[in-house]
């Protein structure tokens, strides 16, 4: 760019609110150096605590009109001070509730029903909750301590040797870590409903990605619940042998010859048999089942005592390892030695009968694969505290917290348990006794079986609860339609599921072999794991507005990592039972494809493709953009009211301005520009200007494209822009623009008009709008701000507001500042209940926020009392004067011309008590900012529409006084949309 003189020397003149308007000039880059707002730290202003008294609705009026749309209210109805709004204040919570995606009736007004007004409400009454001990801690620990530890976990280092057991604790370890901590990434995204891992994957990748990965998830759990009875029969009938119907396996092993060398002594193993397994597993899964009929109520009564006797067991077992070997131990219990510490390091993978039993001639192979998908089953059991969501207090932080705690402490419980196996027992007794934790517990084995039985069956019992409300909640959803028949009304228990669980879980009891039933559930739980990773990698990767997870200890690459290692996983264990697992899961996802309803939760793989659309330009459609994949487009007016050297494309400050609006300088952004004339004379010149505004974009590193439009003027042009611009989902959506500070001075009289035109263009199209106010000093790159960001949220706007100041603080040059959000209330209003409400919702949406609430007098209350003394009575006063000097002299060129009351080529009617009522409005709302946000970095505030049938020079009215004083202003309306949201 080349240098350019000041088009007059007038522009360093004073406005009349004494602050100097800084005219734009070229400079050889073409950018403003200027300094920062000076570091002060914002006035503390203590609240007084309110005595409020109820909330009152008032009619919702349209877009500053009364109820008549021509005079004042007919007073039988409250109306609000923030009139000139034409909504509700702050204090109507309807627009949040629409947020979280509850269904509300639409409002009708005369301008489209276009705004919701904001009621608080006092919060739904719910049951008691649970925290993080009782919620999620307790029943993961639960989960993961269970029968593989009691039974088969000596044999796995007798097998593997200790140090590949230790290899497989890290591996299996490491896989539910990583995915504990995906899982916490997606929990702590947003408020989560009932489902569980079905819940987070569906929402994150979709309905078809959810079902499929949701059923094969129940399939496991089911089957899990056969596994957990199998292994409390196999106890009980390994302690009481006499209560079998039929006769006991009896193997002799003649010798166990060991890799190096050594040979063992024959030994006799009896082993319960088959049948008896069968009979007793398929009563206790009646008798499970009858249980879970009775309602979960019961279960979650009896689920904590469930845990005393595991823990206590296991306590039992580390005493009776430090004090072995006692008088009546085995032989092959040598105590802790460094000797068989030595002896057991190294694997011994042999062959077995179908019991475990070392046989030459056995029939299963053992390597380190195959203990995989024997031990995965011990380490599963991380989703309980996520199934039971609905149920906790706050899933935010108990999610987290609980999951990965309960599974760092069994992790570690493993690692310990395996040197100390290695180390106490012979090899041969480590093979053949297949409850060597009962026998070294001290001070008697019976204390070891009952916590064997209690456990697995606490652990059926919460299988059978989990697997039917699992499918009952992918029936509700309503994706597949051949799932009616599980559906439940809220509350209700889900009956048939239920019997079909246990149908299933009966057909896995009648195999009666734990080493097959355990690969079989360990794929299903590795898919469903793969499935959380994926999903917290897709979305850390696209990383979209709405990705805002509170546990800040993961990456896509930790995410990948896991996702990758739960696959490796599966293979590691069988490619056959792999290979099927994912046929499953595809079958079941082509299925919901074809015969499947979509579900408008928004996904992963959708905004990815919307990603795709905005490098590639491709249009997406004309549906709505969900809230989960929204990202602003801005479209920005460059050369705002035409204050701008001829040689420069662009403000300098509106490129940096469009960066702030993105996260991480992602999205794209359309900047415009508009020349007075003729198509056809000055189309060669629209061509040279695109291509300069071209330039200068890629010159500011903006992702956007530049376009320059010719039209008789600035209304036409910019009407003609906001029509056509942008293709299917990738029109833009936020009208950006410099608010006209300098109209009033430079008497440009055709701005009001213009800027009012601009404005209801933006309402009837359906774009936000972004008004900057202070541009000139808006802060550069490397300009350090401190202080607040203060929000005046007076109406709904979908949560833009919320999103921009978010989007803010992800910037350097404001990464230092605390947002404050101010509610708006009347003086009659709860405060403390609209206060604490209004930081529920907030931190629902992960948005860390201090929330004042403002109470202002009502017009009314304002009459009686007579004129106050304020900081902007001055400038009150002086709009009033000129307002009524505007109207005076409106009303004699009527009455000169014998037309009726005209402005801006149209009639309007103007109804003086409400233009003071506005006025008031801007006053009162003008007079709250500069007390509380003097010094704030930047202050955000809703943008009111113009009011119909009243001249534009009167809203420049308005709009003067309510940005007076204020340096540096957003002012933002939403385009009823949400742009936020409250789930994951």
């Amino acid at each position: 760019m080349e240098n350019g003189e000041m088009e007059s020397a007038n522009q360093e003149t004073h406005l009349q609110s004494g602050r100097r308007y800084t005219p734009v000039v070229t400079h050889d880059q073409a950018v403003l150096q200027m300094s920062s707002i000076e570091p002060i730290p914002p006035p503390q202003i203590p609240l007084k605590k309110l005595n409020l008294r109820s909330l009152e609705n008032m009619d919702p009026g349209t877009r500053g009109e009364s109820s008549d749309s021509h005079g004042v209210s007919d007073g039988s109805q409250n109306e609000s001070k923030l009139e000139l709004f034409g909504f509700d204040s702050l204090v109507n919570i309807l627009g949040l509730k629409s947020m979280t995606g509850e269904q509300i009736p639409a409002p009708s007004s005369p301008r489209d029903g276009e705004d919701v007004a904001i009621t608080l409400g006092r919060p739904k009454q719910t049951g008691p909750k649970l925290g993080t001990m009782m919620g999620v801690f307790v029943p993961c620990l639960q989960n993961i301590l269970g029968i593989i530890y009691y039974i088969r976990f000596s044999w796995i280092v007798g097998m593997a040797g200790i140090g590949d057991s230790l290899l497989l604790v890290l591996l299996c370890g490491l896989c539910t870590f990583l995915t504990g901590i995906s899982l916490s990434a997606i929990a702590t995204n947003g408020a989560m409903k009932g489902g569980g891992p079905y819940y987070l994957i569906g929402r994150a990748l979709g309905p078809e990605v959810g079902v499929s990965i949701g059923l094969c998830f129940f399939l496991g759990n089911a089957v899990a619940g056969a596994l957990y009875v199998l292994g409390a029969v196999e106890t009980f009938l390994d302690a009481i042998p006499a209560a079998g119907f039929f006769k006991e396996s009896v193997t002799i092993v003649p010798n166990i010859t060991s890799v190096n060398g050594t040979t063992g002594t024959p030994t006799t193993v009896s082993t319960p048999s088959l049948h008896d397994l069968q009979l007793y597993g398929i009563i206790v899964t009646i008798l499970l089942c009858f249980i879970v009929f009775g309602g979960v109520k019961i279960i979650n009564k009896v689920a904590p005592a469930f845990l005393i006797p595991v823990l206590f067991s296991i306590f039992c077992i580390f005493i009776g390892i430090f004090v072995a070997p006692r008088s009546n131990a085995s032989s092959g219990i040598t105590g802790l030695s460094a000797k068989t510490f030595k002896d057991n390091w190294s694997s011994d993978y042999q062959r077995t009968t179908n019991a475990g039993v070392p046989d030459q001639n056995g029939s299963t192979f053992w390597d380190f694969n195959a203990l995989v998908g024997l031990f995965f089953p011990a380490v599963t059991g991380i989703m309980a505290g996520s199934n039971r969501s609905a149920s906790l207090k706050d899933t935010q932080r108990s999610i987290p917290i609980g999951t990965l705690s309960a599974t760092l402490t069994t992790s570690f419980l493993y690692l310990i348990s395996v040197l100390l196996f290695g180390a106490l027992a012979t090899r041969e007794e480590l093979l053949t006794n297949r409850l060597l934790t009962a026998e070294v517990a001290w001070p008697v084995p019976a204390i070891i079986y009952v916590g064997i039985i209690l456990s697995t069956l606490g652990a059926a019992l919460q299988s059978l609860t989990g697997a039917p409300r699992l499918l009952a909640a992918i029936a509700n959803d309503d994706i597949l339609p051949v799932l009616k028949y599980f559906r439940v009304t809220e509350g209700g228990e889900p009956h048939l599921a239920t019997l079909f669980t246990a149908f299933i879980c009966i057909g896995c009891v009648v195999i009666g072999n734990l080493d097959l039933i355990t690969p079989t559930v360990t794929m299903f739980f590795l898919l469903c794991y793969a499935g959380v990773n994926l999903s917290c990698f897709l979305l850390d990767l696209l990383d979209a507005p709405s990705w805002r997870p509170r546990w800040k200890f993961h990456h896509w690459s930790l995410s990948l990592i896991g996702a990758l290692l739960c696959i490796v996983i599966m293979f590691l264990i069988s490619w056959f039972f792999t290979v099927v697992s994912l046929a499953l899961a595809s079958l079941i996802y082509y299925y919901v494809s074809l015969k499947g309803k979509a579900g408008d939760w928004g996904d992963g793989f959708k905004s990815a493709y919307f990603q795709l659309a905005l490098r590639s330009l491709r249009s997406l459609g004309a549906n709505q953009v969900h809230p989960k994949n929204w990202y602003p487009i801005p479209l920005i007016l460059c050369r705002p009211w035409g204050k701008l050297p001829e040689n420069v494309p662009c403000h300098p400050k509106l490129a940096d301005f469009a960066n702030c609006m993105k996260k991480k300088g992602r999205g794209m952004s359309i900047f415009v520009s508009t020349i007075d004339g003729d198509y056809h004379e000055l189309a060669e010149d629209a061509k040279t200007a695109c291509h300069q505004l071209s330039a200068y974009i890629d010159y500011k590193h903006c992702e956007g494209v530049g376009e320059i439009i010719v039209a008789p003027n600035m209304s036409d042009g910019f009407r003609g822009i906001v029509q056509t611009m942008g293709l299917g989902n990738l029109k833009p959506n936020i009208v950006v623009m410099r608010y006209p500070e300098i109209w009033r001075r430079e008497n440009l009289t055709q701005i009001p008009s213009t800027f009012v035109s601009i404005i209801n263009d933006c309402i009837i199209a359906n774009k936000a709008v972004v008004i900057v106010k202070g541009l000139d000093e808006w802060p550069g790159e490397y300009q350090k701000q401190y202080g607040t960001i203060d929000l005046y949220w007076i109406v709904r706007d979908g949560g833009l507001m919320l999103l921009l100041s978010q989007l803010l603080l992800t910037k350097e040059s404001f990464e230092s500042c605390k947002i404050q959000v101010f509610c708006i209330a009347e003086e009659d209003m709860e405060a403390e209940e609209l206060k604490a409400d209004v930081r529920k919702f907030l931190y629902d949406l992960r948005m860390q926020a201090e929330v004042i609430v403002v109470t202002m007098k009502s017009w009314e209350a304002h009459v009686e009392s007579g004129a106050q003394q304020d900081d902007s009575l001055e400038a009150f006063t002086s709009a009033q004067r000129r307002i009524a000097a505007y109207l005076a002299e409106m009303k004699e060129t009527a009455r000169r011309e014998g037309n009726p009351l005209m402005a801006d080529g149209k009639p309007v009617v103007v109804n003086e008590q409400q233009v003071d009522k506005f006025l008031y409005t801007t006053l009162k709302l003008n007079s709250t900012i500069l007390r509380y946000s003097r010094m704030a970095a930047v202050v955000f505030v809703s943008l009111p529409p113009p009011p119909l049938n009243h001249p534009a020079y009167f809203y420049m009215e308005y709009m003067d006084l309510l940005v007076e004083n204020v340096p540096r202003m957003l002012i933002v309306r939403g385009y009823r949309r949400d742009v936020v949201t409250l789930f994951t």
